[in-house]
C-alpha cells in the first residue's frame, strides 16, 4: 500500500525530551524568565520555535531572534545529543527499506541538526531523502515541509488518489497530522510521543497506533 513514507523526527523516531527543554530553559534565562520545570516545556517538542515562544511566554519579534539564537547556542553543541531513539526504530526502519519503500525525514527542525541527530544514531542510511527547515527561519511549518519532501519522492503527475494511497507521514503532533491532511495524503499518529491526550484524534489521524510494531504492521502494508 504505502510506497513512500514521511516521518517526522521529535517525539516519533527519537525521545529529545532533555535536549530541547533544557535548551529552552537556557533561552529563557538569557531572557530572564526562570522556569524550572522541564516537563512544563514539553510543549516546545514539535511546533517551530517561534510559535512556542510567542505563544506560551509572550515574547515579541526580538526577544524571539535571542531566545533562538540561545537555544541554538546551547543546542548545538549539548542539546543535540541529550536525545535517545525509541527501542525498535532502527529494525523497523530496516525492514521498511528491505521491503522496498522510500522513507524521508519531514521535521520542523533545521535540517542541519537532523541531519547530525541522524548520523548520531547511525539512521541516515535509511532515508533517501531529509527535508527539514532552513537555519534563517524559513520552511518552519509542516505543512512547508511535507511539500518540499514531496516535490523530491514523488513522480510527476501522481494524481490524488494514487498519492493517498501510496503516501504516508508519521508523526506524534497535530502538526504532523494536518501538514499531511494539507496535501492529500495518509497520516499516522503515534501515541508514544508528546501529543496531549486526544489531540491526534481531534486533528483527525488517519491511523493511531501505540507501539513501534503496530507502526511497523500499519507502514508495511
Amino acid at each position: 500500500m504505502f510506497e513512500y513514507i514521511l516521518f517526522d523526527l521529535d517525539g516519533t523516531l527519537t525521545d529529545p525530551k532533555l535536549g530541547i527543554t533544557s535548551s529552552v530553559q537556557y533561552a529563557l534565562r538569557a531572557l530572564g524568565i526562570e522556569e524550572p520545570s522541564l516537563d512544563k516545556l514539553e510543549v516546545f517538542i514539535g511546533p517551530p520555535l517561534t510559535d512556542s515562544f510567542r505563544e506560551f511566554y509572550g515574547l515579541d519579534e526580538e526577544q524571539m531572534t535571542t531566545a533562538v539564537d540561545k537555544y541554538r547556542e546551547r543546542f548545538a553543541t549539548q542539546g543535540i545529543f541529550e536525545n535517545e531513539i525509541y527501542p525498535g526504530i532502527p529494525q523497523m526502519l530496516a525492514d521498511l527499506k528491505a521491503k522496498g519503500k522510500k522513507l524521508a525525514i519531514a521535521s520542523s527542525k533545521p535540517t542541519l541538526f537532523v541531519e547530525q541527530i541522524l548520523e548520531h544514531f547511525e539512521i541516515r542510511k535509511y532515508f533517501d531523502d531529509v527535508v527539514g527547515s532552513n537555519m534563517d527561519g524559513t520552511r518552519g511549518r509542516k505543512e512547508e515541509v511535507v511539500e518540499e519532501a514531496l516535490c523530491r519522492m514523488l513522480p510527476a503527475g501522481m494524481t490524488p488518489a494514487k498519492k493517498r494511497d501510496a503516501v504516508a507521514m508519521v508523526g506524534d503532533r497535530k502538526f504532523d497530522i494536518e501538514g499531511a491532511a494539507a496535501h492529500g495524503i495518509t497520516s499516522v499518529g503515534v501515541s508514544f510521543g508528546y501529543a496531549p491526550e486526544g489531540e491526534l484524534e481531534q486533528a483527525g489521524a488517519d491511523y493511531i497506533v501505540n507501539s513501534v510494531q503496530s507502526l511497523y504492521d500499519v507502514l508495511a502494508q
